[in-house]
This record gives structure tokens, C-alpha cells and sequence, in this order.
């Protein structure tokens, strides 16, 4: 986009994270941390889907997508919940 200030990318002017439901910002990093805290709590025998954790995070009031939670669990190098089972 061209302004008076100079050239800027479109993303510029968005800010990258997500809006709680009390109007609060959070970084893509907060939300990849709390999927990990999760992850890292959950019980080995039922480890959660990402429907869960998508559940999990909406009642703290952080809105956010399963395909995205897929996402970050990727980027996270965390497995999918019927690899991470312990039988």
C-alpha cells in the first residue's frame, strides 16, 4: 500500500495474534505456549484432540480454529493425539 509515509506490506497495519473475549490481545506465541502446556499435561492413556484443546481454549475465552490448533501443533513438532497414546 502506498501512503505518504512511504510503501508498506498490507500486513503492516493487521497485528498477528488473536482477541480474547474480554477484548485482550494474544501473540500466535501465547497461543502455541498454551497448546504445549496443554499437551504437556494431559493424561498419557487420553491424550486430547484438537477438538479438545480448541474446547479447552475457548472457555479461557481464546477463540481459535482446530485446523489452526493442527497447525501450530506441527510447527510445534507435537504428534497427533492417537500417536502420542501410551498404552
Amino acid at each position: 500500500m502506498a501512503t505518504p509515509q512511504g510503501t508498506f506490506e498490507m500486513k503492516y497495519f493487521f497485528t498477528p495474534g488473536y482477541q480474547t473475549a474480554t477484548g485482550e490481545s494474544l501473540s500466535n506465541t501465547s497461543v502455541k505456549e498454551a497448546i504445549l502446556d496443554l499437551v504437556k499435561r494431559e493424561d498419557g492413556n487420553e491424550p486430547l484432540s484438537d477438538s479438545e484443546i480448541v474446547e479447552i481454549l475457548s472457555e479461557r475465552g481464546i477463540p481459535i480454529a482446530r485446523r489452526t490448533v493442527a497447525k501450530y501443533r506441527t510447527e510445534l513438532n507435537i504428534l497427533p493425539s492417537h500417536m502420542r497414546r501410551k498404552y
